[in-house]
């Protein structure tokens, strides 16, 4: 592993700018969405890049921008995040390639039901932000994450007459509106497994623990035990 680059000062001045565009954009956003969220994946993307061999400046601003427009909040328009992202980064005078790899990394960072494009775009950067925004889907915060959205969309928590769907294709996944405990057996409970880092892998154990342990006792009291 090579010796971590710092980053320059205006790379620095560039990741200082990002961050107040990002937190004056996501005012007011859905909870599990706002900027507490990319705080959070910011923060763990600089964790796990510490022991991976990346570039840290995209990593950094994949982190900052990876939910600057999330689709599901934006017509299901999956374009909308990249273009916005590249808007910002024009506007900071970003070389183009630097751009160009954080534009991927907002485009393809999103589960969408598990499913991958075998010939998509990936890169290790795009791993390490991939890693730090499932860790956020996990554990406690992940938790309260997905109640926060079942609520912000109208969802029941729980229905024992409506089962989990695991392996749904992108469309069904993308337009389900399933309680949201569906939601830990379709997705969350598969993110484990999904890391791409020793680091996130490490994290995620403990987390995912936690899940199983809060829907064994979440059943347990719907059951009246």
């Amino acid at each position: 592993m090579t010796p971590e680059v710092p980053l320059t000062p205006e790379q620095l001045e560039v990741i200082r700018l990002t961050e107040a565009y990002v937190r004056d954009t996501l005012q007011g956003a859905e909870g599990g969405h706002d900027w507490h969220h990319t705080f959070r994946v910011w923060r763990n993307a600089r964790h796990i890049a510490s022991g991976e061999k990346v570039d840290g400046f995209i990593v950094e601003l994949g982190a900052l921008l990876h939910d600057i427009a999330d689709s599901k909040f934006h017509g299901g328009d999956e374009e909308v995040g990249p273009r916005r992202a590249r808007t910002h980064l024009e506007s900071l005078g970003v070389a183009e390639e630097v751009i160009h790899h954080v534009e991927r990394i907002v485009r393809h960072i999103s589960f969408k039901g598990g499913h991958s494009d075998p010939d998509a775009f990936s890169s290790r950067e795009l791993e390490v932000v991939r890693d730090a925004d499932r860790l956020d889907a996990i554990g406690a915060i992940g938790i309260a994450r997905a109640f926060s959205y079942g609520g912000h969309k109208g969802r029941a928590f729980y229905d024992p007459d409506v089962p989990p769907r695991p392996g749904m294709s992108k469309e069904e996944y993308k337009h389900s509106n399933a309680p949201t405990v569906n939601h830990f057996h379709e997705k969350l409970l598969l993110l484990r497994d999904l890391m791409h880092t020793d680091t996130a892998r490490r994290m995620a154990e403990k987390r995912h623990r936690y899940m199983e342990d809060f829907l064994r006792q979440f059943h347990r009291e719907w059951d009246g035990l």
